[in-house]
């Protein structure tokens, strides 16, 4: 969810350059709270965001932070480009505006958050391998191998997925799919509204946004698709652990009951104050890093 400019053309030939830059500025900055966040959302040994972070850190060292990191960093070029490549189309097949054309009269919200939807919906089935993969590796909190040690799980990204093929077959790759496009669906549709909403109202009409506005849009913009996607964040981190846990949940509406019967309602809201945490940075960040780059690429 770490988005960059929905107001991009997609036919400029550098934008794709742009979309793995920031892309991957934004995860590199923002993948240590995620690590700590999707720990709290499926395991129960934590107290809260700092027993977590203190305990990663004291046994597996600042490395720990960031495992899992490589096929998000491998993926964030197909992710972003399925995402504002059907984005960018979707807006401008419902506003029949070019690029230019929106700066000068923006599209109503609706059309954004329609195209938002669309695009958040198609990338999560390309996103939801990767996904997967991140979770299970973020989940291992073995120590960094010693000789005589037993070796971890898994040994690094492909050996997670060929593993998971082999045990849980091709579906197993897919394990909380439907959870993830649940909750990018509508929170893509959010995000670039919220952003878009609040650059309108700071921008004059026909002018581009300034960096200050950039990154306060950009920061509120990542915590409001927060606030609305980390209830069904839980759940999906949940589905995709079950496999390994050897956990069947019949569906997504079972992982819900049986995690609200065990921990109460609070469940939904695990990994809420680190997620906004996370998002306000990342999201300007990342906002910012897009809008400098075009500039100079421009």
């Amino acid at each position: 969810m770490e988005a960059l400019r929905s107001n991009c053309e997609l036919k400029e030939p550098h934008s794709w350059y742009i979309f793995v830059t920031t892309g991957a500025l934004g995860l590199v900055l923002g993948h240590p709270f995620d690590t700590v966040k999707v720990r709290l959302q499926t395991q129960t040994t934590y107290q809260g965001i700092i027993d977590c972070m203190v305990k990663t850190y004291r046994h597996e060292s600042l490395l720990g932070f960031f495992k899992g990191m490589s096929f998000p960093i491998v993926s964030i070029a197909v992710v972003n480009s399925v995402l504002f490549g059907v984005y960018s189309n979707a807006l401008l097949a419902l506003t029949a505006t070019s690029h230019q054309e929106r700066r000068a009269q923006a599209p109503s919200y609706t059309h954004v958050f329609i195209a938002g939807c669309t695009g958040g919906f198609l990338q999560a089935y390309c996103l939801a391998p990767f996904d997967l993969i991140k979770v299970r590796l973020q989940n291992q909190t073995e120590p960094r191998a010693q000789p005589g040690s037993p070796p971890p799980r898994y040994r690094g990204p492909v050996h997670c997925a060929a593993s998971i093929f082999q045990a849980e077959g091709p579906r197993g790759l897919f394990r909380g799919a439907w959870a993830l496009t649940l909750r990018d669906t509508p929170t893509l549709g959010i995000y670039f509204v919220t952003y878009e909403w609040l650059c309108h109202q700071s921008t004059p009409d026909g002018q581009n946004p300034s960096s200050a506005t950039v990154l306060v849009a950009g920061g509120f913009a990542g915590i409001t698709s927060w606030v609305t996607a980390t209830p069904l964040d839980v759940i999906k981190s949940r589905m995709q652990m079950a496999g390994l846990e050897q956990r069947a949940y019949r569906g997504l509406l079972d992982c819900m009951v049986s995690s609200v019967r065990q921990e109460g309602l609070g469940v939904f809201f695990r990994g809420l104050t680190i997620n906004s945490a996370r998002a306000f940075p990342v999201n300007a960040v990342t906002f910012l890093s897009y809008e400098y780059l075009l500039h100079s690429w421009g």
